[in-house]
């Protein structure tokens, strides 16, 4: 199965790299762009038949590594 792992700062997180490519959106010349959030996505095969069981261990990956939930939040898509 194939996974995809959304990763992204939970609101109210500081994104610096956000608001640098805001910042720069505005310099070339889209100033009504706002609230821009920079993430990243981390994709991999698993082997797993079962999508659930795939999922679950995707989610178990991010809580372990792929994620700091602390300060991140992510989705999981398995296909």
């Amino acid at each position: 199965m194939h996974a995809k792992v959304h990763v992204f700062l939970k609101p109210g997180v500081l994104d610096v790299a956000g608001k640098a490519v805001e910042n720069a959106l505005h310099g070339l010349g889209w100033p009504d762009v706002v609230g821009v959030r920079v993430g990243r996505t981390i994709e991999f095969d698993v082997a797993q038949d079962d999508p659930a069981a795939a999922e679950a261990e995707v989610r178990m990956m991010c809580e372990k590594l792929l994620a700091n939930t602390v300060i991140e939040s992510y989705q999981v898509e398995v296909s």
